[in-house]
C-alpha cells in the first residue's frame, strides 16, 4: 500500500514538473513572437487645450512659436485644463519657445489658480476648474506605455483635422496576463478552489476603515488613490469620500499612525500653512507643551505633502523665529517629531511683530511656497498681545495672506487695563462672523478647536481675506463733464463707470472707489473712505449731475492726486481711471509724469474727438494696456471686459510681497 502511495504522488509531482517546463517554454516561445511597437510621439499644435485630450498621462511634441498670447495660459506650476498644452510647458521652463518633448499629467481640479509673468508667457488667474495638468521632462517611466495616438474629446482631432489618422488609446496590458509559468502552489490553490467553493463575504464598512492605505507620493498619484479608498471604504458609486477620522494611513516611511478623531478633513486640501505659536514667558512649559500637541495633532490631521497641505512653524516672544519652514517636512510623522523638539524661547508676547515678520519673510519660492497655493497664517494667542495687531493683520491680509486667530483664555476684570488693542483678534482678521477666529475658555479646551480650525482652512472657498485684483484697490474715476459730452452720452459714461465698478468686492477693507468731475473746474463727487458698500457706491454714481463747461484735463488729474489719492491706503494699489471725449485745454504731461511717480496706475479712454496722442501720455507704460479708445459712446460697454482683464493681468504679474 505504501509503494502505490509513493508511485502516485511521485505521478503527481513528474505531472506538476512537466506543466512547469511546459509553461516557461511556452512563455518564452511567445515574448519572441512579441514585438514591441516602436513609441512615437504624437505631435500637436500650439493651440491644444489639455482638457480636449482625454488620456490622464501622455508624451507629446509641441512646435515652436508657443509662446505666443494668443495660446492662453491660465494657472502657475499646476494649469487649469483650459490652458494651451504648449503654451504651459513654454510657461513653466520645461519648454522655450523653439518646441520639443514633454510629458504631461492629468491631476484634480484646483479652486483656483494664480496668473503669473514666467518665461515670456503671461499666465491668467481663474477662480476654478473642474481638472488641472503639470508639465514634467520627457522622461518616460519605465514599465509605462505612453500613447502613439492621443484620444480627444470630439471627433475630429488635431491631428485628424490635418490628415492624420487618430487611433483610441488602448490601455496597456496588465503586466503578467500573458502566458506565465505555473507554479506548485498555484495548481494546488486551484485544486482546493475547485474543490471546496466559497463565496466569501463582502467587508464591511467599519471593517474596512482599519485598512492600512499608502498616502499619495505625489500629484500625478493621488486620483488612483482616490479610487483604491472608494474601493476599499465604499461600495457604492458615491463621489470621491472624505477621509474616515478614524482611518490608519502609511506615511512615505511605511510607518501607519491613527488619524485623529474628528479631523474629518477632504484630502484635497492644498494650502501653505505657517503657525505662529506664542513662546512667551507668561505661557509656562504645560500649556506650551499643550500648544505643541495641537500642531502635532493638525499636522496628522491635514495629511501633509506635497501634492496637499504644507506647514511651517515661527514662535514668537521678544522677537519672532522660523522653526521650519514649508519645505522642510514634507510628511506628516517628519513634521510630528520636529514639533516634538521645539523649545519655548520666552520674551513678552509681540503677536504684531510676529506677523510682520511672516508677511516679509515666510511665504517665498525660495521657502517652498507654492503660488498655486493659498496662503495661510494661524495665530496663537495665550491672553493678549503686548503689541498692536491691527495693521501687520491689514498689510499681511493685502499681501495675500489669510489669518486665523486661536486665543486662549484671556484678560481678567483687573488685566483688562494692560491690554494694548482692545477686541484684537476682530480686528485683525477681516471678517468678523467668527470665521477666522476661535475662542478657548481653558488651555486644556484647546484640543476641541482641531476639528473646526482644520476644517476651516481647508475651505478654500471661504478663504476670501487674501487681497485678490477683485478687492485691493482704490480707484477713482475722473470723468469728462464737458459741454461737449451732452446729457445723454454723460449718463451712457457713468453706466460704463457702474458696469466696472459692479466687477469689484466694495467694503472699507476691499477695494474703494472715489470720483471726480471735471470741466474748466473740478468737483469731487465723493471720496474713497464715503461709501463702504456696493448697492451705496452704485446709487452714489448714478447720483452724480453732469456740470458742462470746458475741457482742462491736467488740472483734473492734479485735483484727483491731490483730493482722493493723497487719502489712498498705504500698501493699496491706486488706479486712476480717466474718461474723455476730446483735447484738453491744459497740458497733460507733467502732471501725468506726477501720477506715474506717485505710484498710480493710469488708465486713458478716449471718446469720439478724445486725441490718441494725448490719451498714450497719461496712459501708464505700456500705453497699449492702458489707453482706449471708441468712435462713439454707446460703445464703450465692449471695453469693460478688457480693462479689467488688465487690470487682473497688471495684478497677478506683480511679486506677491
Amino acid at each position: 500500500m505504501r509503494t502505490v502511495v509513493l508511485t502516485m504522488k511521485a505521478s503527481v509531482i513528474e505531472m506538476f514538473l512537466v506543466l512547469l517546463v511546459t509553461g516557461v517554454h511556452s512563455n518564452k516561445e511567445t515574448a519572441k513572437k512579441i514585438k514591441r511597437p516602436k513609441f512615437t510621439v504624437p505631435q500637436i499644435n500650439c493651440d491644444v487645450k489639455a482638457g480636449k485630450i482625454i488620456d490622464p498621462e501622455f508624451i507629446v511634441k509641441c512646435p515652436a512659436g508657443c509662446q505666443d498670447p494668443k495660446y492662453h495660459v491660465y494657472g502657475t506650476d499646476v494649469y487649469a485644463s483650459y490652458s494651451s498644452v504648449c503654451g504651459a510647458a513654454v510657461h513653466s521652463g520645461v519648454l522655450d519657445n523653439s518646441g520639443g518633448k514633454i510629458l504631461v499629467r492629468k491631476v484634480a481640479g484646483q479652486s483656483g489658480y494664480k496668473g503669473s509673468y514666467s518665461n515670456g508667457v503671461q499666465s491668467l488667474s481663474l477662480p476654478r476648474w473642474r481638472e488641472s495638468f503639470i508639465v514634467l521632462e520627457s522622461k518616460p517611466k519605465k514599465g509605462v506605455t505612453y500613447p502613439s495616438a492621443l484620444t480627444y474629446s470630439s471627433s475630429k482631432s488635431p491631428a485628424a483635422q490635418a490628415g492624420e489618422t487618430t487611433k483610441a488609446y488602448q490601455r496597456p496590458p496588465i503586466p503578467g496576463t500573458t502566458a506565465q509559468p505555473v507554479t506548485l502552489m498555484q495548481l494546488l490553490a486551484v485544486t482546493v478552489a475547485v474543490a471546496t467553493p466559497t463565496t466569501l463575504p463582502r467587508p464591511s464598512p467599519s471593517a474596512a476603515s482599519t485598512t492600512s492605505i499608502p498616502r499619495p507620493q505625489s500629484v500625478g498619484h493621488r486620483s488612483q488613490e482616490m479610487d483604491l479608498w472608494s474601493t476599499a471604504t465604499y461600495t457604492s458609486s458615491q463621489n470621491r469620500p472624505r477621509a474616515d477620522p478614524g482611518i490608519q494611513r502609511q506615511d512615505p516611511s511605511g510607518a501607519a499612525f491613527q488619524k485623529p478623531v474628528g479631523a474629518d478633513v477632504s484630502l484635497d486640501c492644498k494650502i501653505d500653512l505657517s503657525f505662529l505659536i506664542d513662546g512667551s514667558t507668561s505661557i509656562g512649559k504645560r500649556r506650551f507643551r499643550i500648544q505643541k500637541q495641537l500642531l502635532a495633532d493638525v499636522a496628522q490631521a491635514l495629511d501633509i505633502g506635497p501634492a496637499g497641505p504644507l506647514m511651517g512653524v515661527v514662535q514668537y516672544g521678544d522677537n519672532p523665529a522660523t522653526h521650519f519652514n514649508l519645505k522642510t517636512h514634507t510628511n506628516s510623522r517628519d513634521l510630528k517629531t520636529a514639533i516634538e523638539k521645539i523649545t519655548q524661547r520666552g520674551g513678552l508676547s509681540n503677536v504684531g511683530r510676529a506677523i510682520s515678520f511672516v508677511t516679509k519673510n515666510f511665504f517665498s519660492k525660495a521657502n517652498g511656497n507654492r503660488s498655486g497655493a493659498p496662503n495661510v497664517v494661524v495665530v496663537m494667542v495665550d491672553g493678549w498681545p503686548t503689541d498692536k495687531v491691527e495693521e501687520a493683520s491689514r498689510l499681511a491680509r493685502e499681501s495675500g495672506i489669510n489669518i486665523f486667530f486661536i486665543t486662549i483664555e484671556g484678560a481678567a476684570e483687573n488685566e483688562k487695563q494692560y491690554v494694548v488693542e482692545p477686541n484684537f483678534a476682530n480686528k485683525a482678521v477681516c471678517r468678523t462672523n467668527g470665521f477666522y477666529s476661535l475662542h478657548v475658555q481653558s488651555w486644556f479646551g484647546l484640543h476641541k478647536t482641531l476639528q473646526p480650525l482644520v476644517k476651516r482652512v481647508c475651505d478654500t472657498d471661504r478663504l476670501a481675506c487674501s487681497k485678490t485684483c477683485l478687492n485691493s484697490a482704490d480707484i477713482g474715476f475722473v470723468i469728462d463733464g464737458s459741454s461737449s459730452v451732452g446729457t445723454g452720452n454723460f449718463r451712457t459714461v457713468l453706466q460704463f463707470v457702474t458696469n466696472l465698478t459692479k466687477e469689484f468686492e466694495i467694503s472699507d477693507t476691499d477695494t474703494r472707489i472715489g470720483a471726480v468731475q471735471y470741466t474748466y473746474e473740478q468737483r469731487l463727487e465723493f471720496g474713497f473712505d464715503k461709501y463702504s458698500s456696493k448697492p451705496d457706491i452704485l446709487n452714489a454714481i448714478k447720483r452724480v449731475g453732469y456740470w458742462s463747461g470746458g475741457t482742462s484735463t491736467g488740472a483734473a488729474i492734479n485735483f484727483a492726486l491731490e483730493q482722493l489719492f493723497k487719502k489712498s491706503k498705504p500698501n493699496k494699489r491706486k488706479l486712476m481711471i480717466l474718461i474723455t471725449d476730446g483735447r484738453s485745454y491744459d497740458d497733460v504731461r507733467i502732471p501725468a509724469m506726477a501720477a506715474h511717480l506717485k505710484g498710480v496706475i493710469t488708465y486713458a479712454i478716449g471718446v469720439a474727438w478724445a486725441a490718441q496722442e494725448e490719451l498714450e501720455v497719461i496712459a501708464t507704460h505700456p500705453a497699449r494696456d492702458h489707453s482706449f479708445f471708441v468712435d462713439e459712446f454707446d460703445n464703450l460697454h465692449q471695453y469693460v471686459p478688457r480693462i479689467i482683464q488688465n487690470i487682473c493681468t497688471e495684478f497677478n504679474s506683480q511679486p506677491r510681497n
